[in-house]
């Protein structure tokens, strides 16, 4: 494990549950901070800009700074930029989302729109629903920052961005652009700012259906952790394993 250069920290499940941190990790990232290796955070929570997530884990006892935050909202800004150029979008989301949309130059539009981006909202509609299902029918092009089913947090497994695509889906007939984890475009970037090589880096985290696939797909090696969504023993049904699975993250300095 100390060959890493670059540790790559999913949050929710992995780092904390809720506002509750989870005290192995804490101490993997201390010990990490202390051997001079780079720690990133990579979430496809959407709701927080890297300042707010910084604060978040500040609170926590984990030092943090926004450059080492890389979230779906901000992937999936760039994404759009560099894709299709400046959009006007309707969006479904948060202020993480907001901002990161338009520190890249695009337009938020209340209604129809060249894309629909959605992310996590607390505050979700039926006529934001139904706003969303009319501009993709429409012909929008239809972007989601992640396809997380649920979350954990410090009651269980809530709703997640996936679950509310996926009613858009149901209705519309149209399948979004998942940019977020499974798909490898956080840690594209992180690996492209920050000049690290992929041999170099690990990604750690709970779920295996966003977390570990998406270490797989960009072919880094990958540490489960058995404290989010996906069990020890449910990692047997896939047919890619991670390089390691651990229990807790003490295991791996205890």
């Amino acid at each position: 494990m100390r060959d890493y250069r670059a540790w790559c920290f999913d949050l929710d499940g992995t780092v904390y549950r809720g506002e509750s941190a989870i005290p192995e990790a804490v101490g993997l990232i201390e010990l990490l901070r202390k051997e001079g290796r780079q720690v990133f955070y990579m979430t496809n929570n959407s709701a927080l800009t890297p300042d707010q997530q910084a604060e978040k884990l500040g609170r926590m006892g984990i030092a943090a700074g926004p450059e080492e935050i890389m979230t779906s909202s901000i992937t999936t800004a760039g994404y759009l930029l560099n894709e299709f150029g400046k959009q006007d979008v309707f969006m479904i989301g948060e202020d993480g989302l907001r901002q990161a949309l338009e520190l890249a130059g695009h337009r938020i539009v209340t209604a129809g729109g060249e894309t629909v981006v959605i992310g996590i909202d607390r505050d979700i509609s039926y006529a934001k629903l139904a706003s969303a299902c009319l501009a993709v029918s429409g012909g929008a092009r239809f972007i989601a920052t992640n396809g997380d089913r649920a979350f954990p947090n410090e009651r269980g497994l809530v709703p997640g961005n996936g679950a509310f695509a996926g009613l858009i889906e149901l209705t519309t007939g149209v399948k979004p652009t998942i940019i977020g984890k499974p798909a490898g475009h956080m840690l594209s970037e992180i690996a492209k700012i920050h000049g690290v090589k992929k041999k170099e880096m690990v990604l750690v985290g709970d779920n295996y259906e966003t977390d570990i696939a998406a270490g797989l797909r960009f072919g880094i090696d990958t540490i489960h952790v058995d404290t989010g969504v996906t069990r020890t023993e449910d990692l047997v049904r896939y047919p890619e394993q991670p390089t390691v699975s651990v229990r807790t993250l003490g295991e791996l300095y205890e």
